[in-house]
């Protein structure tokens, strides 16, 4: 048999080597929440959606990767960027997206306002590719957590072409929402235009506060 005292230390070694560091464990970020308040048993039909809250879910840094046919906005191939969310005053929003696409590098401003009471958000959108537009959606939900925005763009102009764009932002969980992009081109039907992820950067995030 071996000595009790090198059992000992064979356990002591082995419980450190299982403990991760204190640095590794306070690193990691802790998960947003879900906006569904827990009601302490299953929901019914007749609970009354959460109404969606902006400041909660979008604020922070967002990465994407978007597979684009060609077409009027440009050549087909991965657009590959970021979206950064603020809130500037009251109801009032901002977003920057830069971003990389087979027709090179490109940002795109947006400001948002965003009426909690009425749910409804507009936004105006610029892009550094030469064009510029304004939407408006109803903010929709379910009792399961998800919500949905569904933008529907005025026409603009661009390339001598008339263009209408919607998108449907499925907001999945408090940390990836879907973005559903539909194109109208000179009043044809609107067809798909690529369905990105977008997934939020919780180390980034929480490095601000």
């Amino acid at each position: 048999m071996k000595p009790t005292w090198i059992l000992a230390a064979a356990a002591v070694v082995c419980a450190v080597v299982s403990i991760p560091p204190l640095a590794a464990q306070q690193a990691k970020p802790p998960l947003p929440k879900s906006q569904v308040p827990d009601l302490g048993r299953p929901t019914k039909v007749t609970d009354e959606q959460p109404p969606f809250s902006f400041d909660e879910y979008f604020p922070g840094r967002w990465t994407f990767e978007w597979d684009v046919p060609e077409g009027v906005l440009g050549p087909s191939g991965t657009i590959k960027g970021t979206i950064v969310y603020k809130h500037l005053d009251g109801p009032f929003y901002q977003a920057e997206t830069t971003a990389t696409g087979p027709g090179g590098p490109f940002t795109v401003k947006e400001t948002i306002a965003y009426r909690k009471e009425g749910k409804t958000v507009a936004r105006w959108v610029t892009d550094s590719r030469g064009f510029s537009f304004q939407q408006i959606a109803p903010v929709g939900g379910d009792l399961g957590g998800y919500f949905n925005i569904y933008y529907e763009s005025a026409p603009f102009t661009y390339k001598g072409r008339t263009i209408r764009i919607k998108n449907a932002m499925r907001l999945l969980s408090p940390i990836r929402y879907r973005n559903l992009t539909t194109l109208s081109i000179d009043g044809g039907p609107f067809v798909n235009y690529g369905n990105p992820w977008h997934e939020k950067d919780l180390t980034a995030n929480q490095s601000k506060h």
